[in-house]
């Protein structure tokens, strides 16, 4: 009976090395495939551009006893407005404030109570907290949207679209750009440190957090949460399933379009290739990941998310940790793994992101 689980442990043992020696093949493969990231960034950038607009700001101030609450909107493109929360600490000797955008996932919206928490805590440490509705989201419907309903709709939309002219992208890349004049908006306000500007975004947020941030050097410290993965290890090794849930009515409609009686890896990879093209390549997290280097980054996953699966958001985390040993900059780049939990935002990881920015920017 010994003799048997020692056996059965040595084969244990024996199987899961492999494992590891497969994961850390397949993780190689990936990260040494990439293009060089001045051409990521020059493409991704070309990709998303559009005409420039005027910001039209406008806002209303409300002062409170602690904190000094702005909320109105900024134009990013003709037809395009951006709902704007500004929370800022009550000073009378301070003029200006380092400013972190703060980021919610899919369906909500900046006025959800734990966005406008991390605003709040944010002025505590002496920093601008800054959130916006994301596209089709909050007040970016009339009379506010019904969670991701329009999102979904508005990407069914995209997805179905004939007219290469009109396409739509509000599947990540729209708000992208959108967080890109955001920054162009806050680096020419008096009352912000331009070169103090953070980013924060949870799970949608993440996803677009580390998109916009990656390629835009004006921002100085992010924190994706929940975001980072491989789009391309999920579909290879058919975990994305989680992934496709956020927006399953686009993805059933998709499959419908194409003839499929279901929702598969095929039908899936179809609508990523239309409305994110190059979410599983050049685009994809583990590739983009590396354009931080050398600016703080903090990247806050869990253990058990079916929307980032853990062995492909590890390919991430491995071509991060080769950039910035490459740059001489490890002591930037913090991963943590919360071990257990589901697809949510931690109060151990709220701390731990704010701690970072305070220690950062």
């Amino acid at each position: 009976m010994k003799r048997s689980q020692h056996s059965l442990a040595k084969n244990k043992f024996f199987g899961a090395g492999i494992l590891c020696i497969f994961l850390l093949i397949d993780v190689q493969a990936q990260v040494n495939k990439y293009i060089p990231v001045k051409q990521v960034a020059a493409e991704f950038k070309a990709l998303l551009q559009r005409p420039a607009v005027d910001f039209n700001p406008e806002f209303q101030s409300t002062p409170t006893d602690s904190v000094l609450i702005e909320k109105g909107f900024i134009y990013s493109q003709k037809n395009e407005k951006i709902p704007v929360l500004i929370y800022k600490p009550v000073s009378t000797k301070v003029t200006s404030f380092p400013a972190v955008i703060c980021l919610h996932g899919t369906g909500g919206n900046k006025d959800q109570e734990d966005i406008r928490d991390l605003l709040y805590r944010f002025t505590r440490k002496g920093f601008m907290g800054v959130a916006i509705d994301a596209r089709y989201h909050g007040e970016r419907i009339a009379g506010g949207a019904h969670g991701s309903k329009e999102y979904a709709e508005a990407i069914t939309r995209a997805w179905e679209n004939k007219d290469p002219d009109r396409q739509e992208r509000p599947f990540y890349f729209d708000t992208v750009y959108d967080l890109w004049r955001l920054t162009d908006y806050l680096s020419q306000r008096r009352d912000v440190q331009k070169t103090r500007i953070g980013m924060i975004g949870i799970s949608m947020g993440g996803i677009e957090t580390w998109m916009a941030a990656s390629v835009d050097q004006r921002i100085k410290v992010t924190v994706p949460v929940i975001a980072a993965q491989s789009f391309r290890w999920s579909l290879e090794n058919d975990q994305w399933q989680g992934r496709a849930r956020t927006i399953l009515a686009v993805h059933e409609q998709a499959a419908k379009d194409l003839g499929d009686s279901t929702v598969n890896k095929e039908n899936v990879k179809a609508v990523w290739d239309k409305l994110v093209p190059g979410i599983t390549g050049k685009f994809d997290c583990p590739s983009m990941i590396r354009l931080f280097v050398p600016r703080p980054l903090l990247l806050l996953n869990t253990e058990k998310d079916p929307n980032n699966p853990l062995p492909g958001a590890k390919i991430a985390f491995e071509s991060a940790k080769r950039a910035y040993r490459s740059a001489n900059a490890s002591k930037k780049l913090q991963v943590d793994v919360a071990p257990n939990e589901p697809h949510r935002f931690i109060s151990k990881h709220k701390e731990m992101a704010i701690a970072f920015f305070a220690k950062w920017l």
